[in-house]
């Protein structure tokens, strides 16, 4: 890795404080353009100008990389670009002018009210420690749409459930405030008891789920248990953490939220990533047209 890709990588991981998935993102892109130019142009990325930069996003169009995944690398240049432009390294930001693919919108996928209602009310858990812990975690994913890094990384003392509500580190390290149901609330504090009673060291750790080793619960888990569980729910083929999200936000929005407090709840930056979940909606109500109207 040259030094102008390390110093931006060290920029975005130290003092933006990217996610890890984020900087191994941006590197994995930066790094494939400069291979590309060592390959075409034997020159250094900060050397390059507009016509290199289109012309490894024909060369990705060839090789049938979709266009949801260009427009992540051209994201990944603007950034890189634009760090160097401040840093004064270069003149002038050679992705400025470089437009981004049209891409289709893809629906969010989620499960249907009934098949979760039935998850919930109708499924039956095991009452040992990993039945409660698969129980807790699908409670707080469809209580509060929260992602799964915010799940593992939720700490015992962020939980209120007096107050019925969660203290929530997302991306960029913003907090937010999630309210819970007291249904959640009740549910954590069987998780917590039982946490407790099962793992012997579990008051050395801050963290609120474990493994049942006392270690912090990792994203695998995680998924696993989600994926078993809604596999007996639903035939969707996504069955994971982001479906509960999905899930959750579809939900509050049918049943008339604001489109703005589902957006705080959330942890979006902007009510634009709100807002595909009206899609959705409109769906379901184009559904129910077809199905009612006698000229539908």
């Amino acid at each position: 890795m040259n030094k102008e890709i390390q110093d931006f990588i060290d920029y975005i991981q130290l003092e933006r404080r990217y996610s890890v998935h984020t900087v191994s993102a941006y590197c994995v892109d930066i790094e494939q353009f400069q291979l590309f130019l060592n390959e075409n142009y034997s020159i250094n990325i900060v050397d390059s100008d507009f016509a290199n930069i289109r012309a490894w996003i024909v060369s990705l169009n060839s090789q049938k990389i979709s266009n949801r995944s260009i427009n992540r690398k051209i994201s990944s240049l603007k950034s890189f670009y634009k760090y160097h432009l401040i840093c004064q390294n270069i003149d002038v930001n050679p992705a400025t002018k470089v437009n981004v693919l049209k891409t289709e919108k893809k629906l969010p996928v989620f499960v249907e009210e009934d098949k979760m209602e039935f998850l919930f009310e109708e499924l039956k858990f095991s009452e040992d420690y990993m039945g409660v812990f698969s129980k807790t975690i699908l409670d707080l994913f469809y209580g509060t749409g929260i992602r799964v890094e915010e799940l593992v990384n939720l700490k015992e003392i962020d939980v209120d459930t007096d107050k019925l509500q969660i203290k929530v580190l997302g991306k960029r390290n913003k907090e937010r405030i999630i309210p819970i149901s007291n249904t959640v609330a009740q549910q954590i504090k069987l998780y917590i008891t039982l946490k407790k009673e099962t793992i012997s060291n579990a008051k050395m750790s801050e963290f609120l789920f474990l493994t049942k080793n006392g270690n912090k619960v990792y994203k695998k888990l995680v998924y696993r248990q989600v994926n078993y569980y809604l596999s007996l729910v639903t035939t969707n083929s996504k069955k994971s953490p982001h479906v509960l999200r999905h899930t959750f936000a579809t939900h509050l929005l049918n049943k008339g939220a604001d489109l703005n407090a589902i957006k705080e709840i959330l942890g979006h930056a902007s009510l634009s990533a709100t807002q595909i979940y009206t899609h959705n909606s409109i769906e379901k109500l184009k559904n129910v047209y077809k199905q009612a109207h006698p000229k539908a």
